[in-house]
């Protein structure tokens, strides 16, 4: 009987979670695959949700908990948690002796992590490489795409992306992104979110709202607090009930917080209500519901794209992704959002898009994985240049 294959996957972020939970299920119920959890970044954190209850909630077992964020806000510290991670992870997987690496994405933290496996010769798994943005997860996403030893892009620009880089074409495989497995698998109606925790006025999703998630642009990090006050003044101006999701720990995150408390401190609304977190199952059908999404998340180009929703994309953090119809960009001043947030209430709902792939993407992906045959020394493919 052969030994099963042990993966160390880490999660570093709640969209870590909500991306990979339908590959990690998959996994978990697998004879043939040991699967170690790794909750690091900010999993861990009360004020983000502490979304390695959700996964305990699951049903999954965490192998590991890893405390790596300094506090701050700013790029020192987003470069000294790295070095944690790099620290900490590699005596984690020093003690797990896994057969692959799995990350996906493009956090800092996820970096760390590239580090601390490639330099002990574990075999690393990359999924969602390959994509084109804005921010400094540009260059952290290129970066793991070069320490790893197998890729997994969502679409097939990414695959190209990911073998001009000279990335060997037999490791790379486009399946599409393991959240179109969340999205279809989300049974929840609308009607069945509680909606009780957060702050702000009670929500009635009957009547119609807009969802807001505005993370800082780790490159432009000082107009962080600015940028939100231009999307808070032009949401108040819009006035219709808002769902409103704090932003990640990148620098400038905590200018952000701020000018979401002073604008709820100064305007007493009675329409924005925000919260921390959401399980994946919660979120989806919370964005397919909302009549528009307003900022710059990953999920209003991946997630959304197999929903439909109108989506106005704030500021320069997602230049570059590719997107469906149902994106309209705007600058980060209220008048422009407001201005796109018209065109789209008045549009209304796009057709749903296949850019980030089918459903069934994730048992594609772990059952590829189980047939990948692990190594550590990488050959670089040159790519004739025209």
């Amino acid at each position: 009987m052969n030994k099963p294959i042990k993966i160390s996957t880490v999660l570093v972020d709640r969209a870590n979670y909500g991306r990979l939970k339908p590959v990690l299920e998959i996994m978990n119920s697998d004879a043939d695959i040991d699967l170690n959890l790794v909750c690091t970044g900010t999993m861990l954190l009360d004020r983000f949700g502490k979304a390695v209850d959700l996964v305990k909630k699951d049903g999954f077992d965490v192998t590991e908990e890893i405390y790596i964020e300094l506090e701050g806000s700013v790029p020192s510290t987003m470069a000294k948690s790295i070095g944690l991670a790099v620290i900490e992870l590699s005596n984690a997987f020093q003690r797990q002796s896994p057969d692959f690496v799995l990350l996906i994405g493009d956090r800092s933290e996820a970096l760390g992590a590239a580090i601390a496996a490639v330099y002990q010769n574990y075999c690393l798994i990359h999924i969602q490489g390959g994509e084109i943005t804005g921010s400094i997860d540009e260059s952290a996403r290129h970066a793991i795409t070069k320490l790893a030893h197998y890729h997994f892009p969502s679409t097939q620009q990414s695959r190209d992306n990911i073998v001009q880089m000279g990335e060997r074409k037999e490791t790379v495989f486009s399946f599409g992104c393991p959240s179109v497995d969340v999205v279809k698998s989300a049974s929840i109606g609308i009607d069945s979110l509680t909606m009780m925790e957060g702050v702000g006025p009670s929500m009635d999703l009957e009547k119609e709202y807009i969802l807001v998630l505005f993370h800082p642009v780790t490159t432009e990090y000082q107009t962080a607090e600015k940028n939100m006050i231009e999307v808070l003044e032009a949401i108040k101006e819009i006035d219709m009930q808002t769902v409103l999701i704090w932003p990640n720990i990148d620098a400038g995150s905590d200018g952000v917080s701020q000018a979401i408390r002073r604008f709820r401190e100064y305007n007493h609304s009675t329409l924005l209500h925000a919260y921390k977190n959401f399980e994946p199952e919660e979120y989806i059908p919370l964005l397919d519901n909302a009549v528009c999404a307003i900022g710059n998340s990953s999920s209003f180009l991946r997630d959304a794209s197999f929903l439909g929703t109108p989506i106005v994309l704030v500021g320069s953090r997602q230049d570059g992704r590719e997107h469906s119809d149902a994106v309209m960009r705007a600058e980060a001043n209220r008048e422009d959002i407001i201005k796109k947030v018209k065109v789209q209430l008045n549009h209304g709902r796009y057709e749903e898009s296949e850019l980030y792939g089918q459903e069934g993407v994730s048992i594609k992906i772990v059952e590829r994985i189980k047939n990948l045959t692990k190594y550590s020394q990488k050959k670089f493919v040159k790519i004739l240049c025209k």
